[in-house]
């Protein structure tokens, strides 16, 4: 899949001044949607917009949550973690990555709802382009069809199948 140049200057401006990407998500608004891959009570789990590595996945508490130590008790924290956990068990399944990167990114000045990258990188990625350069939107992004979307999120549900997490319907 070919890298395109995203519009830096629009996607900060977005974050900055528009509504919550999450919450906008799960409130059904069609400029925000994502292909969701599994949620349950408390937690989505959907494809990244503008992913950099294919199959990357975001995580986040459905709850509008902007700090992962702070505003999260013990046992929040870590349902979430074994949420990303299992997210990324799945991803590793379908995407066969060399290494999976997990991180969260945001602020209060700019995507504030706390969420997690699950990012596989995939194999035989040289070094010099592993790591940052791999997960920095500055460096391009991937443009996958709505449909490659859906096969994507569809793989990933039949892995959280098979380790038992989901069920089909």
């Amino acid at each position: 899949m070919d890298r395109w140049p995203m519009d830096l200057a629009a996607y900060v401006e977005r974050t900055r001044s528009g509504p919550c990407f999450v919450c906008a998500f799960l409130a059904g608004n069609p400029d925000y949607s994502h292909e969701t891959v599994f949620e349950d009570a408390d937690h989505v789990a959907f494809l990244d917009r503008w992913p950099t590595v294919p199959g990357k996945v975001l995580v986040a508490p459905k709850a509008h949550v902007e700090h992962a130590v702070r505003d999260l008790g013990k046992e929040a924290y870590s349902r979430l973690m074994l949420f990303v956990r299992e997210i990324a068990l799945a991803v590793e399944a379908v995407c066969e990555p060399e290494r999976t990167y997990l991180y969260s990114l945001g602020s209060q000045q700019g995507n504030a709802h706390l969420h997690w990258h699950v990012a596989p990188l995939p194999a035989g990625v040289p070094y010099s382009k592993q790591q940052f350069h791999a997960l920095m939107t500055e460096n391009g992004v991937l443009s996958p069809s709505p449909d490659q979307a859906a096969e994507t999120a569809a793989r990933l549900r039949e892995a959280l199948i098979a380790r038992g997490i989901a069920t089909e319907g």
